[in-house]
């Protein structure tokens, strides 16, 4: 294949263009090989408040892009995959102590996401907690959300865990391997703690809100899963390097990317941080990663040692210009777009709903960019969750989302709430309170003081929340369960279960 680097080169530089255009938050986009970073384009603002351009040099916060970093960290330190968390942290719960730390980082593991789970319980991800205040919550949770193995729901908490492990087995805070491991290959990696920690040249993070750009903030503490800020061009030579297997890296993108199973045998997309994919008829590894106020995504086609990195400090997609840059770089062709069946759709019984647009999915709360597979179904564009489906008619949509069977039927119009549903709810373990009222509305511990939220009603005793913080959107699941209480769920954390009060 011949490569198209000025075809590449185009497109990034529309792509930055755009940004400096705008005058507003900006971003970078850098093509490589194994051989380092080929070609650089850059726009837009680090800072608005002190016109300071964003350049390929500016440091960012990688978000999830930072979690691969642990999975190298873990795979050199020799730690067994197979061996369970508990075998390492035994003061963890027993049904998180049996997961496996494989599962735990390949998110088949049915780890509860420390955030949503902060969510339910009306602490927003504003607040200001450490890792053990986090950790202490870990400690109380009375169940998995799902058994490990039969699906792949997005969660941080494997990482988090697993940097406690490394840390424990190391004696080492994680700081330090991040910048040691990045140092081997002459790079600046750095892992701050918290937002409130100062980082030198770090860009401020900006979403987008009806009166204009708004700062984002973030307060939990800042760790493995997601807490890495550097620059894009060090961010493009740690991958190039990994698709050279140059020093440190050497063999380790087949050790992230050899494939995850699911308990039935089955393949997962997503790997060790990583997230296998095709452009065509090229195989392409990735992953993205999103903080209030940042969003990036990087690709790579290790086939013909290539890659992109789109780095950006605004809150907008960062997969598909990636994927439109790289496209052009191979010469493949873009996926046509999907054409689903839009509207409310839900399992027939269990928390499980999509709300659907021609061309995406939100899956509980996981948005996924929908494309047509070629054989008349549509899957996803996984920038995490792997979507396959098929429509059976203008109503009921079946397949593989994460792996499990799901089959979703639409809602009918005018699905009323059912009325096993009002009344208050209380879960003793934790303390939340929700009460659900006759006339359609829901006081949730949102944040902590209660807000009122209008219910979405589905068949069968289930309600959907509808609730906004910031630039993100929270749409819990409240359903009847078969023991008579008020279960909460979403993508991330489905454990809290609640007992009627009075």
């Amino acid at each position: 294949m011949t490569l198209n680097w000025a075809g590449a080169a185009k497109r990034a530089d529309e792509i930055a263009a755009s940004w400096q255009r705008e005058a507003g938050p900006g971003g970078t986009v850098i093509l490589f090989d194994r051989d380092g970073v080929r070609e650089a384009f850059a726009g837009g603002l680090a800072s608005i408040e002190h016109g300071l351009p964003f350049t390929p040099t500016t440091v960012n916060r990688f978000a999830s892009i930072s979690k691969h970093v642990l999975a190298v960290a873990l795979l050199r330190a020799g730690l067994p995959l197979d061996a369970t968390l508990g075998s390492w942290l035994p003061e963890l719960p027993a049904p998180l102590a049996a997961v496996t730390l494989g599962r735990a980082l390949d998110m088949t593991g049915g780890l509860p996401d420390m955030m949503e789970a902060f969510w339910q319980q009306g602490v927003p991800y504003t607040a200001t907690l450490d890792a053990e205040e986090i950790f202490a919550l870990a400690r109380l949770f009375p169940s998995l959300s799902s058994t490990p193995g039969t699906e792949m729901a997005y969660s941080n908490t494997g990482w988090r865990l697993g940097q406690r492990v490394l840390e424990k087995v190391s004696a080492k805070p994680y700081a330090e391997i991040v910048a040691a491991l990045s140092g081997e290959l002459g790079l600046a990696f750095r892992l701050p703690y918290d937002g409130a920690e100062i980082v030198p040249g770090l860009a401020t993070g900006y979403w987008r809100a009806a009166e204009g750009w708004r700062r984002g903030h973030y307060g939990f503490h800042f760790s493995a899963s997601g807490g890495i800020a550097g620059s894009a061009t060090d961010l493009a030579s740690w991958l190039s390097a990994l698709l050279a297997g140059r020093g440190p890296l050497a063999g380790m993108l087949e050790k992230l990317a050899a494939p995850r199973h699911f308990a039935d045998g089955s393949e997962s997309a997503y790997r060790l941080g990583l997230v296998c994919s095709r452009l065509g008829g090229t195989d392409v590894i990735g992953h993205g990663g999103s903080l209030p106020g940042y969003r990036n995504h990087f690709l790579i086609a290790p086939a013909h040692g290539v890659g992109v990195v789109v780095m950006t400090n605004r809150e907008e997609e960062a997969l598909w210009p990636a994927l439109t840059v790289l496209a052009a770089l191979l010469g493949e062709e873009l996926p046509a777009a999907g054409q689903a069946p839009a509207g409310l759709f839900a399992a027939d019984e269990g928390p499980f709903w999509a709300e659907l647009a021609p061309d995406s999915i939100s899956f509980m709360g996981g948005f996924e960019r929908l494309v047509g597979d070629g054989e008349g179904g549509l899957r996803s564009l996984p920038a995490y969750l792997d979507i396959r489906l098929r429509a059976e008619g203008a109503d009921t949509l079946s397949g593989l989302i994460g792996g499990a069977n799901r089959t979703l039927r639409r809602v009918p119009g005018g699905t009323a709430l059912d009325g096993r549903l009002v009344g208050r709810w209380h879960e003793p373990r934790f303390g939340t309170e929700i009460e659900i009222r006759a006339d359609g509305t829901a006081l949730m511990a949102w944040p902590s003081g209660g807000t009122v939220t209008k219910l979405t009603p589905l068949p069968n005793g289930r309600a959907l929340g509808d609730l906004l913080h910031g630039p993100w959107r929270y749409r819990p699941c409240l359903w009847l369960d078969g023991e008579g209480d008020l279960r909460v769920s979403g993508h991330r954390a489905r454990i809290l279960q609640m007992h009627r009060a009075g």
